[in-house]
This record gives structure tokens, sequence and C-alpha cells, in this order.
């Protein structure tokens, strides 16, 4: 455990960007709340509950986007910097198996860099909020600060931390095979073989099997971690002026937790993911500098 934290410590340490960008998207998001205007009009006119859950849901949504784009390039980029600056002959030398240092790396990815921009999203959000609520104290009141709305979200980062983490494995130790394997243009490297694959079923199948299950895969996260029945009241319609604006009630209501846990695609992908990770270790061990 000492080492799996040593070996996790370090990749802050080399990749100071896990929490620089993080940081920098925050200081952007204060000084647009200290120096931005806002239509209080239409603000005042909104229910209380969709002011605050709309601007946790928006500063949280900003922060995910983000981390899923850096999260993609630092598992392309782990196994194969190592490689490049010749590193590998270090950490080699070192009492550390391959099989730590890879799984280190994957939950750096899938683990500490989500929870490293969750925090900064809720430092962000509770010092934009006293600002905001500052600045426009009459008009916004006490709408962002509500103890259920940031209960709910430190509930949701965690809920999707875990749920990510699983439904995204595949895809995370894909691309770190990718990165143990090659020798240059590893973002290249990362979309010739499933778009070869794609393009050969089409061609020869005249079927879209791979590309469904891809795709799938890749944007079906949010029909399998949470739910939204109809008529569950779960939504609150707000007309301003002329335009409609619909916000979440609580957020309670949307895990499906049990699906999730319980549907065979999150597990036939873990098993394909773990699989996936085997093959970046062997070749770690096979594979040494560029």
């Amino acid at each position: 455990m000492n080492v799996a934290i040593w070996l996790i410590r370090r990749e802050f340490w080399e990749n100071r960007a896990i929490w620089m960008i993080p940081a920098a998207i925050g200081a952007l998001m204060v000084l647009i709340a200290l120096f931005g205007r806002v239509d209080l009009m239409s603000v005042s006119s909104v229910p209380v509950q969709a002011v605050g859950g709309g601007f946790l849901l928006a500063v949280g949504a900003t922060f995910f986007a983000v981390m899923s784009i850096y999260s993609t390039w630092y598992l392309l980029d782990c196994l194969y910097a190592d490689r490049k600056d010749r590193s590998i002959l270090f950490w080699k030398s070192m009492p550390i198996s391959d099989t730590t240092t890879v799984l280190s790396k994957l939950a750096t990815a899938l683990i500490a860099i989500p929870a490293v921009y969750f925090a900064a999203a809720d430092v962000t959000t509770l010092i934009m909020a006293f600002i905001v609520s500052v600045r426009w104290s009459s008009s916004i009141d006490g709408a962002l600060w509500h103890a259920e709305l940031w209960l709910q979200l430190q509930v949701l980062w965690l809920y999707m931390i875990v749920t990510t983490a699983l439904w995204y494995l595949p895809i995370a130790a894909y691309l770190l095979v990718v990165s143990a394997w090659a020798r240059r243009a590893v973002m290249l490297w990362s979309l010739l073989p499933p778009l070869t694959l794609v393009l050969a079923e089409r061609w020869f199948f005249d079927s879209h099997v791979i590309l469904g299950a891809i795709g799938g895969r890749l944007l079906g996260y949010p029909a399998q971690a949470f739910r939204d029945d109809p008529g569950s009241s779960s939504w609150v319609t707000t007309v301003v002026g002329n335009d409609t604006i619909t916000t979440p009630t609580s957020i309670w209501g949307f895990f499906n937790a049990g699906g999730f846990f319980s549907s065979a695609e999150t597990w036939i992908g873990a098993a394909v993911g773990a699989a996936l990770i085997v093959c970046a270790v062997q070749l770690r061990t096979r594979r040494t500098e560029i």
C-alpha cells in the first residue's frame, strides 16, 4: 500500500498539470464571479432551488469536461513518456514490479485525477458562491447556500468517481496498452486500430457492431449510471421571459446504482479492461526505451 501511494505521489510530482489545470480553471471562474455581469432581473425570477442547482451543475460540468480530456491524454502519455526519456531504466532498477507501476498509473487516471478535479470544483463553487452572495445579496439572497444541495453534490462526486472508473476501465486500459506499445504518435495509434476495425466490418460485413460497441462504451455511461423516470417530478421548469429553464429539483432520484452494478455491460467491460491491463503490463515488461 505504501509503495502504491508513493508511486501515485510520484505521478503528481512529474505531472504538475494534474493540479495546475484545475487550479487555473478555478482561478478563472473566481475572476468571472468577481468581475462578471449577471442579469439580476432574470435570476431573481427563477426559483431558489433552480438557481443553486444550476450553478453547482454548471461548475461541476466544466471541471468534468476538462478532466475527461486531460485524463485521456495522461493515459496515452504516461508509459510512453517513461520510455521516451528513458526513465523506465531507472524505475526498472528499483524493487517495484511493472504490475504495480501500471496499476498506479491507472489509479492516478481513474481515481486520483477525478478526486483532484472534484475537490477543485468544490473549492471553486464555495468561493464563487461567497462572492456572488456578497455582490448580489439583495437579488440572489441565499439561493447558493443550501446544505442539502451541497450534500447532494458531494454524493454525486463520489458516485461518479466509482462508476466512471468501472465503466471506462476498458478504454483506460486500452490507452495504457497504446502508451506502452507505440514508439511515436500515440494519439494516432490510439485511433487507428478501432477505426480500422470499424471500416473493415463495414466493408466486409456491412454491419456496425464494433462501432455500436465503441459508441455505447464512450457515450452510454449516463444511461447506465443514472435514470430519469417519466413523471417522477425530478425536474422543475421555469419560464423567464421568452426562455424556458429546466433544472433538477434533487439528484437522489437520478441515481441508478442497482441497475449499474447489476448490468452485464458493466462487468463485461471490466473483464475486457482487466485483460487489457495484463497486456499493458506485459508490454511494459518487454519494451524499454524508444
